[in-house]
């Protein structure tokens, strides 16, 4: 028997959503991996029947790699269109290992994700030394005295992220110092890395290194790491308009300490997974 998997992206995030509610089969990451080579993503979303009665689903979310994400907004709103879609409320709340999140219908058909509270602390985020100040921390690349980044903010938005501040974000090969930098000592459970630029007091440009994905499109919580930093460090209000490669997304860092992201989705198509594929992963 075949199952049914329909394939989005979120502002040019790929994003596979999977839903198992009411089936058996498990998603491990040797079964993500074979996903990912059958159809290409950046995060595979998968829905499981609620653990809570106040929830439509429990979601995990994979990267192409198999490795577990605690947190993707552009991958949690692909969701809730398609839930929408199917006849859900116009505001419902799906839980993770982030949390809950709430999911709600927006103007012009765009989707809206609370994702939840910031964290600064470095235990937190985690770092693998204490930093009293995360605004900005002790990392750099290139020469000691002549660095090519250093400096970045670091929060956790679901996943730990390093936000470096520049004028421009085609002036690096991210694609190059990403993995280092993913990898480095500093970030235990690994690290989202972010080239951020300041256009305006309300916009920034962004360009996004996923922790497990690689060089992306767009990132959802890196968006909404970057916004609250700047936010943090004065470099912007507390609602900004964040550019990436793939589009735009409205991130409101509410006065309640909420993180509210808006933005669209995209349906590419429908596709099968025969069941096998579970079995031959687990």
């Amino acid at each position: 028997m075949s199952i049914p998997y329909a394939k989005m992206n979120g502002i040019g995030n790929e994003i596979v959503v999977l839903d198992l509610r009411g089936r058996s089969e498990t998603v491990t990451a040797e079964a993500a991996r074979a996903i990912g080579a059958q159809e290409p993503f950046d995060q595979l979303m998968v829905l499981y029947a609620p653990k809570r009665p106040d929830t439509l689903a429990f979601m995990r979310i994979f990267n192409i790699d198999g490795s577990e994400s605690f947190a993707c907004g552009n991958g949690t709103r692909c969701v809730g269109t398609r839930l929408f879609e199917a006849g859900a409320p116009s505001s419902f709340l799906l839980e993770s290992r982030a949390g809950l999140l709430r999911v709600e219908k927006a103007e012009r058909g765009l989707v809206t994700v609370d994702m939840g509270e910031p964290r600064f602390g470095w235990s937190d985020i985690p770092l693998a030394e204490p930093f009293a100040d995360t605004r900005a921390i002790e990392l750099q690349i290139g020469p000691i005295d002549a660095p090519i980044l250093h400096s970045p903010s670091v929060a956790n938005v679901g996943n730990p992220h390093a936000i470096f501040w520049v004028d421009d974000v085609e002036a690096y090969d991210l694609a190059a110092i990403g993995p280092m930098l993913e990898n480095h000592p500093i970030f235990p459970e690994r690290a989202n890395i972010s080239l951020a630029h300041v256009t305006a007091p309300d916009a920034l440009t962004l360009k996004v290194w996923e922790r497990g994905a690689g060089l992306t499109r767009a990132c959802g919580s890196a968006a909404c790491a970057a916004a609250v930093s700047a936010a943090r460090t004065r470099r912007t209000g507390r609602k900004v308009r964040v550019t990436l490669p793939g589009g735009e997304l409205v991130i409101d860092w509410t006065a309640e300490n909420r993180i509210l992201m808006t933005g669209a989705t995209e349906f590419e198509h429908d596709g099968l997974l025969p069941d096998d594929i579970f079995a031959a992963a687990a």
